[in-house]
């Protein structure tokens, strides 16, 4: 067509005038009409390209930077963007999605139509868009550059409003969602989830995602308010139900196990609004969708040591922050009292501290074999929320053998006198602070076993 050849081993071949000048020349315009029969031009009217995959090559495991380069499309984008900038008469497509609907309107009207086109032009600038943004990202990553970010999320779905109805909402889904992610969440039933569902549930998904034995987790209001680990996902249901009955009212439910037909009666009863699941069994789902208004989604559950970054916006701008997924495994050397920590406390200390990180701070939680007993959040003060959580432990009869669990430091040491009076044992705290002495102090005089991480997880 453009009578010469490719050149530089393919980097060249469609940049070439009688491309771009059969693409761009205005149809209305005699001059431009002129000067592509001077040139021996004939002029294109459709065009359809697919770009070279550089999304897929650099979500490679093993892709060089060399290899990476190679998948930059460059005159794809040329083509797409020059047919879109002529859509008064040129039809252009990037989306094999649009191939029916574009041979249907040729094959009926002979051209397709200019609102067609239009559209059309839109997508396709919409795509070289995203095409760039995804080369720049990996250019700036690569040159170790980060003034600026890049962020590429889809429309998943419209929700009826925000936290409150007076507030519009969407649920936008990132381009490389991976596990634990609601974006590729499947529902099996139930009416569509809302802005404070999708909260919800993610945090209860971060939760279960930092524990590999069969772990159930009931959440409200951002919260955890049942937790539990066992050898079967049958007793992590029933533990993690026991461990707050009346809070699980009207709350979500994640599991990391598939639901059997024993938990699904188990859960049968309660007012859920969302149980969540790698998988459901048949027996289960035939027990739960008798619940018309329950949701149930299946989300992957696929281990992986993906970093996930977390974005949070504020007035005017955005927080970036790697997702706190780091777990540190309690040592006999992080003990800094005269008692120490038998074999079981080693388990139920391990849990508090696993499942503390995931409440909003000032956050205190009470443990007893494997399973929450009391949750302590969000208070100004330190001693304010573990008063709440041994008060809840308290009221429902466990006094004795307890757990508890700081997400960071004890300022003073009215915590450990406190703990002491509820029957806690043992506690797992960062340390840190000037009175982290007195702390200890007191627990000796007490009897208390404490364990200082030397890392704090705020959740704000």
């Amino acid at each position: 067509m453009t009578g010469f050849p490719e050149i530089c081993d393919g980097r060249v071949k469609t940049l070439h005038p009688k491309v771009h000048g059969a693409l761009l020349a205005r149809r209305d315009v005699p001059e431009h009409l002129q000067t592509l029969r001077e040139n021996g031009i004939e002029t294109i009217d459709l065009v359809c390209v697919n770009l070279y995959p550089f999304r897929q090559t650099i979500a490679k495991a093993d892709v060089t930077r060399d290899e990476a380069i190679e998948n930059i499309d460059i005159g794809g984008p040329s083509m797409l963007r020059s047919a879109a900038k002529n859509n008064a008469s040129v039809t252009v497509v990037c989306d094999p999605a649009d191939y029916d609907r574009v041979l249907k309107e040729i094959r009926r009207n002979g051209d397709t139509t200019a609102e067609t086109r239009l559209q059309l032009a839109a997508k396709a600038y919409t795509h070289t868009a995203e095409y760039d943004m995804c080369i720049a990202a990996y250019m700036r990553r690569e040159a170790g550059l980060n003034e600026k970010l890049f962020l590429e999320y889809d429309l998943r779905q419209s929700l009826r409003y925000g936290e409150n109805p007076h507030q519009q909402a969407r649920f936008y889904g990132a381009a490389d969602a991976g596990a634990y992610s609601l974006a590729n969440a499947r529902q099996l039933q139930g009416k569509e989830l809302s802005y404070n569902n999708l909260q919800d549930a993610n945090a209860a998904l971060c939760i279960v995602r930092d524990f590999d034995r069969p772990c159930c987790v009931a959440l409200k209001h951002m919260n955890p308010c049942g937790a539990a680990v066992a050898d079967t996902i049958e007793e992590a249901w029933r533990k993690a139900y026991e461990s707050d009955t009346v809070s699980i009212y009207g709350g979500i439910v994640v599991c990391n196990r598939p639901v059997t037909e024993q938990v699904a009666l188990g859960m049968k009863p309660i007012f859920l609004e969302i149980v969540i699941a790698p998988s459901f069994t048949e027996e289960a789902l035939a027990v739960l969708q008798a619940k018309k208004n329950l949701r149930l989604l299946e989300v992957d559950m696929t281990r992986t040591e993906r970093t996930e970054m977390q974005y949070v916006s504020v007035n005017g701008g955005m927080l970036v922050q790697q997702q706190d997924t780091q777990i540190e495994t309690l040592t006999a050397e992080m003990c800094v009292t005269d008692k120490k920590p038998s074999l079981e406390m080693f388990g139920d200390m391990q849990f508090g501290w696993t499942v503390v990180k995931h409440v909003k701070s000032n956050a205190i939680v009470v443990v007893k074999d494997g399973h929450t007993v009391g949750v302590g959040a969000g208070q100004m003060n330190r001693v304010g929320s573990a008063e709440i959580a041994l008060k809840q432990a308290r009221e429902a009869g466990f006094t004795d053998g307890l757990i508890l669990a700081s997400d960071g430091f004890l300022p003073f040491d009215d915590t450990v006198a406190l703990a002491a009076q509820y029957g806690v044992t043992a506690i797992v705290q960062p340390g840190g602070s000037i009175r982290d002495n007195d702390c200890i102090v007191k627990a000796n005089e007490l009897g208390i076993c404490m364990l200082m991480t030397g890392v704090r997880h705020f959740k704000h």
